[in-house]
């Protein structure tokens, strides 16, 4: 009887071998974001990958500055716009509909300052709607806490 050769296997285990290795890499480091211009302010948006108020995958709400929309953000992502200073209402779509009136956020942002808002899913009676349903709702976040978040984030940069 004779024994089996693992010469021809040999290639493909090469193979597999490898891209576990590859899979068990680090991420390579995030380039940091560009420099805050002279006169503005940055916002930070992050949506938590794993929110403990519960995961809504299919949802991208969308984040609301003044009433007028600036751009979604999907689940387990973080951005950042730059601003010129002032008062700003911050507010997020409910899930499937309108956003619940009584949910909004009003920064004030001073010239040179960075502030960091976290975009969750929050029960609507949570906002003392009388309507059932979820709204996201933006809040604020400590900078602390929020630096600690955007290192498992997808950083999608300036929106």
């Amino acid at each position: 009887m004779r024994a089996h050769s693992s010469i021809q296997s040999w290639p493909l285990g090469a193979i597999l071998i490898a891209l576990l290795l590859v899979g068990c890499a680090p991420e390579p480091p995030r380039a940091p974001a560009p420099p805050l211009a002279p006169g503005l302010a940055r916002v930070w948006f992050l949506s938590q990958g794993d929110p403990t108020g519960g995961n809504i995958y299919a949802s991208q709400p969308i984040v609301y500055v003044d009433r007028t929309p600036l751009v979604t953000i999907r689940q387990g992502t973080a951005f950042f716009h730059d601003f010129p200073p002032g008062r700003y209402r911050l507010s997020a779509q409910a899930v499937g509909g309108a956003t619940y009136a009584g949910q909004h956020d009003i920064l004030h942002l001073d010239p040179g300052t960075e502030t960091y808002v976290q975009v969750i899913a929050v029960g609507n009676w949570e906002l003392g709607s009388p309507v059932g349903g979820y709204s996201f709702a933006v809040l604020p976040m400590s900078p602390d806490a929020a630096k600690q978040y955007l290192l498992t984030l997808t950083d999608l940069g300036q929106r």
